[in-house]
């Protein structure tokens, strides 16, 4: 599965806010889009969605700027990249349709389960991840990341093993 640009640079902004919030301010969209290397007009399309989502706050003013609606220690990764994606397991099929309106395995696909299934996996890890967990530098965050799977992997061993 690939990260869109829209998800990278989204969360991307969001950490940005993150960081912001720690330091009690808010970030404008030419600051953010600076900190970001990308156009303020990206940004301003970034934060019109993440807004729109609840994700975010505008205030306008000289004291104004973007900030975090929650915590970062609530918002969780499968909430942020599902507000930015746009790609449903429905849309991926009408995007392999070939030459035709629509895919010709639509009423019986093998592979459909398959793309469904990974969908709820990369759902399911990033549900486990906030973005205050990935403040931190790679490598904080990559350990963050590993006890996290090795928890995971824990508790898969221990339902496996209790007797029913």
């Amino acid at each position: 599965m690939k990260i869109s640009a829209q998800e990278e640079y989204g969360l991307r902004c969001l950490l940005q806010l993150a960081r912001g919030d720690a330091q009690g301010e808010s970030l404008t969209l030419a600051q953010i889009a600076r900190r970001e290397g990308i156009s303020v007009a990206n940004a301003g399309k970034l934060m019109w969605i993440l807004n729109k989502a609840g994700l975010v706050q505008s205030q306008r003013g000289t004291k104004g700027g973007y900030r975090l609606a929650r915590p970062a220690a609530t918002i969780r990764l499968n909430e942020v990249i599902s507000v930015l994606d746009d790609e449903s397991v429905a849309a991926h099929c009408k995007s392999y349709a070939g030459v035709l309106d629509s895919c010709v395995h639509t009423g019986d696909c093998g592979i459909r389960p398959v793309i469904v299934e990974l969908h709820q996996i990369v759902d399911n890890a990033l549900s486990e991840i906030t973005l205050s967990q990935l403040l931190g530098s790679e490598a904080t965050v990559d350990a963050v990341l590993h006890k996290i799977q090795g928890t995971r992997q824990l508790q898969r061993r221990e339902s496996n093993s209790m007797p029913l």
